[in-house]
């Protein structure tokens, strides 16, 4: 597929600070993309970067097959855009607002603006000096979907919205990739990603600690383990299991009748333990693998701070 983004070696510099430590990043047409880290992880530095709001220290970019600083108005057209902080005129109602951003983006189709309106129950006639940080949010949304743009750049695109709005937005992102729309959000909110997106990449101190489909940012043979058994009782157990180095984050506590309950991290093949087990009746057994949450805090855990 072709690649509507593309980094190379992206930098960004704030005096001594870094923001982007070399970021190479390639989206392709038609995919919903995931930028995820915690607040200082290069994230909104990156989308601001992509759109010309700011430019790279060092490093190129390639947006719609264009440099972003030699094609501004005609690229703008081509993108939706919705800013971490959105700053609106504070007397205009949200229909004012939203015709200004017409004259930006371009030709937007009739009753596309009142159908996304209905859709995130905004009231446009409303002044934006009383809308709530979840209404402007909305706002914030529907210029950036209401032109149908080839490109979604979206940052912190579900911030202020409760969760019956979260879960609309997520179908306006599934909707735009069945309609061709290629989409890049950030995102702190790990299920929003791992239940949308088709790829992600992992930002932390500026720079990419992984990145690649969902399944492969799981924690590679890994497992989480669940389990129930009797035959013997929680300090006797407990002392069987540490013998495990494979299992992490131990957890063993008696539930009642003679039961005992096992939770913990199973890194690599359960041969081992299930034969320490076996020498107990189990009555439940569980191996899942990792939630994508779970996986990032790992990766976060093991990075270490550039000095």
């Amino acid at each position: 597929m072709e690649a509507l983004i593309e980094t190379r070696g992206l930098h960004k510099r704030f005096g001594d600070v870094h923001g982007v430590r070399g970021i190479d990043l390639t989206v392709k047409r038609g995919t919903i993309y995931g930028l995820i880290g915690p607040n200082g992880a290069g994230k909104s530095t990156t989308l601001r970067m992509l759109v010309d709001i700011i430019r790279p220290t060092n490093g190129t970019i390639t947006v719609l097959g264009r440099a972003p600083q030699k094609a501004k108005p005609e690229l703008r057209r081509r993108i939706g855009y919705l800013p971490g902080e959105i700053k609106l005129t504070e007397r205009s109602s949200g229909e004012s607002v939203l015709d200004h951003f017409k004259s930006i983006s371009g030709t937007v189709a009739p009753g596309a603006v009142e159908s996304l309106a209905e859709r995130l129950d905004l009231d446009l006639h409303r002044p934006v000096r009383d809308l709530s940080k979840g209404n402007r949010q909305k706002l914030g949304l529907i210029q950036a979907f209401m032109h149908q743009p080839e490109l979604l750049i979206l940052d912190e695109p579900t911030s202020g919205l409760d969760p019956l709005m979260q879960h609309e937005f997520l179908n306006l992102i599934r909707e735009a990739q069945n309609n061709g729309q290629t989409v890049l959000l950030s995102s702190h909110i790990l299920g929003e990603i791992q239940h949308t997106a088709d790829a992600a990449a992992v930002l932390a101190h500026g720079t990419i600690v992984a990145e690649g489909d969902i399944a492969s940012l799981r924690i590679t043979g890994a497992s989480r383990l669940r389990t129930v058994i009797t035959g013997t009782d929680a300090r006797s157990l407990r002392s069987q299991l540490e013998k495990h180095p494979e299992l992490t984050e131990l957890e063993v506590r008696e539930i009642g009748q003679s039961m005992v309950q096992v939770s913990g991290l199973l890194r690599g093949e359960p041969d081992s333990l299930i034969k320490t087990l076996s020498h107990y009746t189990i009555h439940d057994l569980t191996l899942e693998e990792p939630d994508l949450e779970e996986s990032v805090l790992e990766l976060y855990e093991s990075t270490v701070t550039p000095s």
